[in-house]
C-alpha cells in the first residue's frame, strides 16, 4: 500500500478530477443546460402531473432536490464507510451510478421527453456530488498538511484541463456537425421544387436537428470519460487505511459517530465557524455554477456558441486562477486569500445584475464576467477543501468529517438553487436571482472575517 506523501498515490487522487470534471463542465455547466433551453425555452413542460410554464424553474428545482438527497444521505453512508472502511466501494458505486445517468440522457430527445431528462439530471448529481463526500475525505490520508494547498489546487487543475479537452472535443461535434460525420442532406423534392428562402429553411432545420444529436453523443462520452479514467484512482486508493473489520448494527453505530462529531465541533470554534462561512459562499459559488449558462441563454439570449466560448474562458483561466491563489495563500495565509476571492465573487454578482438583453455590446461584457469568473472559481474551491482539512482535528474518521463538509455544501445549494429558481417564478427575471446571491457571498466575508488563524491556516 502507497503511504501518505507518495506521488504515485498523490497522481492517483488528483486524477479522479480529470475524471468527474467533464460531468461538471460538460453537463452542468455548458451542454445541457444549452441542449434542455433549446428543448423547453418558451414551452410548456409537463412533469410529475403538473405543467411548469418556466422550465428554468423546474431545472432548478430538481437540482434542488438532487442535493437535498445526497445531504441526507452522505453522512449516513460516510459514516458506514468509516466503520466497515470501504469507503472506495462507496466511491466507485456513486461513480458508476453518475456516470450511467449521464450516458442515458442521450434518451431526452425532445419535448415529450423532457422527463427522462430531468431524472437522468437527479440521478447523475447524486453520483456525482456522493463520490465527491469520498474522494474529498481521503485528502488527508494523501498528502501532509503541508503539501495540502498544493495537491488540492492540483486536482482543480488536472479536473479543469481534462473537462475542457473533452469539451473542446464536443464543441467541434456541436458546431460543425458535419465534420463528424452527421447528415445535413435535405430531400431532393426541397431542392428540386422549393424556393432559395424553402432550400435555406430547410438547411437551417437540418443543422438545428444534428447539432442537437452532436450534444446527445456528448452526454455519453462524458459518462465513458468520467467511468474510464476513474479506474486509474480506483487501482491506488487504499480502501481501508485503518485496518477495520465490520462490525455487528454498523448502520446505528455511523449515526453515534455522526452524533460525536456534530458534539466534537463545539470544541473547535475555527472550524466550527468555518463551516458557517463555507455555507453562505457556496450558496453562491455552487448556484452559480450550475445555473450560469441558463441565465446566458435565456436572460441574455445569448447564443451557443457564444455561451460555450465563455465556458472555456472560463476553465482555461480557473486553471491559472487555482494555481495563483495557491501560492497568495501561501504567502498571505488562507483566509485572506478566501477573502480576496469573495470581494471578487461579490463583484461578479453586481456586474451581472446590470446585465440586459438590449445593452449593446452585452456579448463581450459577458466574457469580462466570464473572465473574472476564472479567475476565483478553480482558487475559491481548492482554497476552502485545503482549509477544511488543515483545520481538521487528529482523528481517524476524516470521512464522517468531510460528511459535515459535502453536507454543509449540499445543505447551501439546496437553498442556492431553492431561491435562484423562486425569485425567477415571482419576478420573471433571474437578475433578482444573482443579485440575491451576492448577499450570501457578502455574509460569509462577513463571518470569516472574525475568524482567528492557526498553526496550519497562517
Amino acid at each position: 500500500m502507497l503511504k501518505i506523501g507518495d506521488k504515485k498515490l498523490i497522481k492517483a487522487w488528483v486524477f479522479y478530477d480529470w475524471a468527474n470534471s467533464a460531468y461538471s463542465l460538460v453537463i452542468t455547466t455548458a451542454v445541457f443546460p444549452l441542449f434542455y433551453s433549446a428543448i423547453t425555452d418558451g414551452k410548456t413542460v409537463i412533469f410529475l402531473g403538473m405543467e411548469w410554464d418556466s422550465p428554468a424553474t423546474l431545472y432548478s428545482y430538481a437540482l434542488s432536490f438532487s442535493f437535498l438527497v445526497v445531504a441526507i444521505l452522505s453522512p449516513i453512508l460516510s459514516a458506514i464507510a468509516d466503520y466497515k472502511g470501504n469507503k472506495l466501494q462507496f466511491m466507485k458505486f456513486f461513480c458508476w451510478l453518475g456516470g450511467i445517468s449521464v450516458m442515458s440522457m442521450y434518451f431526452f430527445e425532445d419535448l415529450n421527453t423532457t422527463w427522462i431528462g430531468i431524472v437522468c439530471v437527479i440521478f447523475a448529481s447524486i453520483g456525482f456530488w456522493a463520490s465527491l463526500v469520498f474522494y474529498n475525505s481521503y485528502l488527508p490520508e494523501v498528502a501532509h498538511p503541508e503539501d495540502q494547498d498544493a495537491i488540492s489546487a492540483k486536482g482543480f487543475m488536472y479536473g479543469y484541463a481534462g473537462s475542457i479537452i473533452l469539451l473542446i472535443f464536443c464543441l467541434g461535434m456541436i458546431l460543425a456537425p458535419e465534420m463528424f460525420g452527421f447528415d445535413l442532406s435535405i430531400s431532393n423534392t426541397i431542392l428540386l421544387n422549393g424556393s432559395e428562402a424553402d432550400i435555406e429553411s430547410a438547411l437551417e432545420t437540418t443543422k438545428n436537428i444534428a447539432t442537437l444529436k452532436a450534444m446527445r453523443i456528448s452526454f455519453i462520452l462524458v459518462g465513458i470519460w468520467w467511468i474510464g479514467f476513474a479506474q486509474v484512482t480506483f487501482k491506488k486508493l487504499p480502501n481501508n487505511i485503518h485496518n477495520r473489520k465490520p462490525e455487528k448494527d454498523f448502520i446505528w453505530k455511523g449515526f453515534k459517530e455522526l452524533k460525536k462529531v456534530w458534539l466534537e465541533l463545539k470544541h473547535y470554534p475555527t472550524l466550527k465557524n468555518f463551516l458557517i462561512a463555507y455555507f453562505l459562499l457556496s450558496v453562491g459559488v455552487q448556484t452559480i455554477i450550475l445555473l450560469a449558462t441558463i441565465f446566458g441563454s435565456s436572460e441574455l439570449g445569448l447564443g451557443t456558441t457564444s455561451l460555450i466560448v465563455t465556458v472555456l474562458l472560463i476553465q482555461f483561466i480557473a486553471i491559472f486562477g487555482a494555481y495563483i491563489f495557491a501560492k497568495i495563500s501561501k504567502r498571505y495565509g488562507n483566509f485572506k486569500a478566501i477573502k480576496i476571492t469573495l470581494f471578487i465573487w461579490i463583484i461578479v454578482c453586481l456586474a451581472a445584475f446590470m446585465l440586459e438583453k438590449d445593452l449593446p455590446g452585452v456579448e463581450n461584457y459577458f466574457y469580462a464576467l466570464g473572465g473574472l469568473l476564472g479567475l476565483v472559481l478553480g482558487a475559491i474551491q481548492s482554497l476552502t477543501r485545503s482549509t477544511y482539512s488543515k483545520l481538521l482535528p487528529n482523528t481517524e474518521d476524516s470521512t464522517t468529517y468531510f460528511s459535515f463538509y459535502g453536507v454543509t455544501e449540499k445543505i447551501s445549494i439546496v437553498l442556492g438553487t431553492f431561491v435562484f429558481g423562486f425569485l425567477i417564478y415571482l419576478t420573471d427575471s433571474m437578475q433578482w436571482s444573482v443579485l440575491s446571491l451576492g448577499l450570501f457571498f457578502v455574509a460569509s466575508l462577513i463571518v470569516l472575517s472574525r475568524l482567528k488563524s492557526t498553526d496550519h491556516v497562517y
